[in-house]
């Protein structure tokens, strides 16, 4: 595939203009960490903003950061830290999961694919955390949206509404994000030994309690221990953030309040495991294979959001499948052996009408014969045949990426 690899705002434009009078379809990427992710582009020349790079404008006092779309994500969380402040979605790093460089993702990337981390539970999804955005449609024409202040008053939020869009209705060229102070430290109380239901109990009252949980998760006894964690027992997981002396005592209260508290991590080991909660790291490697090649991966790998007691059941409902649960029990993590299909009929009969069920990780055969994304009801898709023809109405920009013909 030819790659044009754009290092201005203007260059963009430029490629997107020409693409657009030669009625030329382009795949939209930055680093190309998550390629494997949604189905295959039908699109014979690429689009690379890796070449987009910068932090353009980073304003601690004010809790604001602007970076072209090809920055990376370490690039980014390097300059926070230097000033003791993090992004608060917790952006994760799924290169693992497709055979790609870990940190070298960047920062559209994110945001056009919407990712959260753990903390999603209380600090909400990357869109929450988008100011704005400088991006170009598929007509070639500039536009933005937003600003660099947090409360948005002009009663169009198009931020909304290109985070998670794929790249399918414009190209962004720079985001403008809210950030927050990193905490001082962190701690993670271990609860050994619960089944999933169970596990949703205690992180509903963790969560129900004033203790300021800021991260929940269960894993059962074999992928706890690919974390080294767990002792050979399933592992609840509950996280607390803050001032040194208040994690302390929020920890004990809390050890109190639910039976089973057995061990303890950290600081780095806590902020270690919760890295690799998010970013999928129990199912990353494939004990099916020994090095399966990410283009064929002999498992399929799925990402439900549910209701937190429709979690455990559908779990339950899916023996076959190596599963965990993240933002307390609202995220099931889901691999399955490789299938035709991706495993489309078989996760979405078990999950009924319950929740969105996405293919993370798939053959390129079984993406383009599966909705990898949630189905839409007839009424959502002509609102979103409408959205991509007003931002894209050739239809140039990562078409089939989310469904197929658009």
């Amino acid at each position: 595939m030819n790659v044009l690899r754009p290092d201005s705002a203007a260059a963009v434009e430029e490629a997107i203009a020409t693409a657009a009078a030669e009625r030329t379809p382009l795949e939209i990427t930055g680093a190309g960490t998550k390629r494997g992710w949604g189905r295959p582009v039908e699109a014979a020349q690429g689009l690379s903003l890796a070449g987009l790079r910068g932090i353009t404008l980073y304003e601690a006092e004010e809790l604001v950061l602007s970076a072209r779309a090809g920055t990376t994500l370490a690039e980014i969380e390097l300059s926070l830290a230097q000033k003791g402040q993090q992004l608060a979605f917790e952006p994760p790093d799924w290169a693992g999961l497709y055979g790609a460089a870990p940190g070298t993702q960047t920062i559209g990337g994110i945001i056009a694919c919407n990712l959260a981390g753990p903390r999603r539970l209380t600090a909400g999804a990357a869109r929450d955390h988008l100011l704005g955005f400088h991006a170009v449609s598929g007509r070639g024409e500039p536009f933005k949206s937003g600003g660099r202040v947090v409360k948005n008053v002009t009663g169009f939020d198009l931020s909304k509404l290109m985070a998670g869009s794929f790249g399918t209705l414009a190209v962004m060229t720079e985001v403008t994000l809210k950030v927050l102070p990193r905490p001082e430290t962190a701690a993670t109380l271990l609860l050994l030994g619960q089944d999933a239901a169970t596990a949703v109990g205690s992180m509903a009252a963790a969560l129900g309690s004033s203790n300021e949980v800021s991260g929940a998760a269960w894993l059962p006894a074999t992928l706890a221990g690919r974390l080294g964690i767990g002792e050979g027992a399933a592992v609840t997981a509950l996280r607390f953030e803050g001032l040194a002396e208040s994690v302390a005592y929020r920890v004990a209260a809390l050890g109190s309040l639910i039976p089973g508290a057995a061990a303890r991590l950290e600081g780095v080991a806590s902020d270690a495991f919760w890295r690799a909660v998010g970013n999928a790291d129990p199912l990353a490697s494939d004990p099916l294979a020994s090095d399966p090649p990410a283009s064929d991966p002999a498992r399929d790998l799925w990402r439900v959001s549910v209701a937190p007691l429709d979690g455990a059941r559908l779990i339950a409902a899916l023996p076959e499948a190596e599963a965990y649960l993240d933002w307390a029990g609202g995220l099931v993590w889901l691999a399955l052996p490789a299938s035709t299909d991706g495993g489309a009929a078989r996760v979405r009969q078990a999950k009924g009408q319950a929740g969105h069920a996405t293919l993370v990780r798939a053959g390129a055969e079984a993406r383009a014969r599966t909705q990898v994304f949630e189905p839409e009801p007839p009424a959502l898709t002509a609102l979103s045949r409408r959205i991509k023809a007003s931002f894209d109405p050739l239809g140039l920009l990562n078409p089939g990426r989310m469904v197929e013909g658009r």
